[in-house]
């Protein structure tokens, strides 16, 4: 028999439910918010699900990636293509949203998300650092140049970086 898990996460903990090939309950309970946990999870139940969905969301990366390591196959579905889907449930609750999931893993009723690599998120956050830092730089030196013009001091405009170090002799 083939079984189905969906898994709706929060901060503290993920709602699993787990359903067969006809679409009924199997199992449903709560792990804690790591793929460690989830794993433990299917463990203690003996039970190695087909595939497991689980929406997109802030932790979503962080989850998939650890449920990837673990060999499991998850897949990360599109939030508001799923919304759609789950807003038609009559109870909306955590477990409820789990158990929908469930339901659109086994159907395959998804649009699964690109979950990018790990070293392409460290070189896309020291790329927005830097941008940052610049902008910062920038914003800082306009308003020391505001501030000098106060005491009648008043500096060039800076467009080169020969220009920029004069900036900062001045």
């Amino acid at each position: 028999m083939k079984y189905y898990a969906g898994l709706d996460g929060s901060l503290k903990e993920i709602s699993i439910c787990i359903v067969d090939d006809d679409g009924k309950i199997v199992e449903q309970g709560s792990a804690p918010c790591d793929a460690e946990g989830v794993r433990g999870w299917f463990t203690a139940r003996s039970l190695a699900p087909e595939r497991i969905a689980h929406e997109s969301g802030p932790l979503s990366i962080w989850l998939q990636r650890g449920l990837t390591r673990l060999t499991l196959p998850a897949t990360c579905i599109d939030a508001r293509k799923a919304h759609k889907s789950l807003s038609a449930r009559p109870n909306k609750s955590d477990a409820a949203d789990a158990e929908g999931l469930a339901q659109l893993a086994r159907t395959g009723w998804f649009t699964p998300v690109h979950i990018r690599s790990e070293e392409a998120d460290l070189l896309r956050s020291l790329i927005g650092a830097r941008e940052r830092l610049i902008r910062l730089r920038k914003e800082l030196e306009g308003h020391i140049r505001g501030i000098l013009k106060t005491f009648g001091i008043r500096m060039t405009g800076v467009t080169h970086t020969r220009q920029r170090q004069a900036f900062r002799d001045q």
